[in-house]
């Protein structure tokens, strides 16, 4: 088995780890990016066809090159992203390798072993930003199993013309549940079933105040301080254009939601029932960590528990890109930024010191 060796391996050639190449080799560091995929673009490559980003291209632009705008977009695309995200890549020469799939992680004495399917490396440290797409989430409600219709999740999901004429359910009430509900509007027999009433952002703010949230709540719990939140909280919907028009159209109207599934539809607790072709479970995702397994670091919720970015039982890895509590927002193009800046300073004064 091929044995490679370098100071720093970044999992994952998406946003977040871009990012962190972008910094460490501003900071002169040897390293090496492993990414699972067979082209760059990370996540953004397999997103649904009219997926839009929340803020303006200029807010939405990794650390040393701006997103440039899209003739004709204030949003920019899945598609824009992407290529922003591949000129990115080649405009800084970041030694992505690809598609090379991280197995696991191991310790090696004073390494990190990181095991893949073309072979092995050697690092003194290792930045894991994997992200979350990769791990879709869907909750155990009963019936699920005997329903017969279609059932996929965000992750699947491509264009409304895969459902044209079906009766559909979508459910959750976050960004991508409003987005893909106001997808279907128009085609479908749409049922939104979602916890609670939706609660829109002002239609003249967008994704920049869902950053500055998350900030403050980060800066607020390590000050010891209760989040009060503000203009914004982050489970609130950006109005894009496409949500603005089917709310404003009165085609986005919520359900509450159900209690069960049975073999047509769906079951509220009044009894209260839908058919249905096809649920959609817009339901979230959550952290993409197997490959950190043989470390033995996870801990509450499936997190590893970390300061700042840096693991706390292996003081060699750092994590980023996962939410919050790698850094504020750190899932978002926006808010990566900073968290992958500090990582990659930590992570040089390690090697330094070593």
């Amino acid at each position: 088995m091929t044995v490679q060796r370098t100071d720093v391996v970044i999992v994952g050639g998406g946003q977040a780890g871009l990012a962190a190449a972008y910094h460490l080799r501003r900071l002169g560091v040897d390293f090496v990016v492993l990414d699972g995929q067979s082209t760059p673009g990370g996540a953004w490559q397999h997103a649904w066809d009219s997926l839009h980003l929340f803020s303006p291209a200029a807010f939405s632009s990794l650390p040393g090159r701006p997103m440039p705008g899209q003739p004709g977009e204030t949003y920019p695309d899945a598609a824009h992203v992407v290529s922003y995200l591949r000129e990115y890549e080649k405009r800084y020469e970041l030694p992505v390798q690809r598609p090379v799939r991280v197995l696991g992680v191991h310790r090696d004495g004073e390494q990190l072993r990181v095991e893949t399917d073309a072979g092995h490396w050697t690092a003194r440290a290792v930045i894991s930003a994997t992200g979350t797409w990769w791990r879709p989430f869907i909750p155990a409600l009963p019936g699920r199993g005997h329903f017969e219709g279609r059932q996929l999740h965000t992750a699947e999901y491509r264009s409304p013309s895969d459902f044209a004429g079906q009766r559909v359910v979508v459910v959750g009430g976050g960004n991508s549940g409003a987005q893909i509900a106001a997808d279907l509007a128009y085609d479908t027999d749409l049922t939104w079933a979602i916890q609670r009433p939706p609660r829109y952002l002002p239609d003249d703010i967008d994704g920049r105040a869902l950053f500055d949230a998350a900030t403050a709540r980060r800066q607020a719990l390590e000050a010891g301080r209760a989040d009060t939140g503000g203009v914004a909280a982050l489970g609130d919907i950006v109005a894009v254009p496409p949500v603005r028009e089917a709310r404003d159209a009165g085609l986005l109207k919520a359900s509450p939601m159900f209690v069960r599934l049975d073999r047509d539809g769906v079951v509220w607790s009044d009894g209260t029932r839908a058919e249905a072709d096809a649920v959609i479970w817009c339901t979230g995702f959550r952290p993409a960590l197997s490959h950190l397994a043989p470390l033995g670091l996870r801990g509450a919720r499936g997190h590893i528990p970390t300061e700042g970015t840096r693991a706390l039982g292996e003081p060699r890895l750092h994590l980023l890109g996962y939410g919050d509590w790698t850094g504020p927002a750190s899932a978002t193009l926006i808010g990566v930024g900073r968290p992958a800046r500090d990582a990659a300073r930590e992570v040089a004064g390690l090697l330094a010191s070593g």
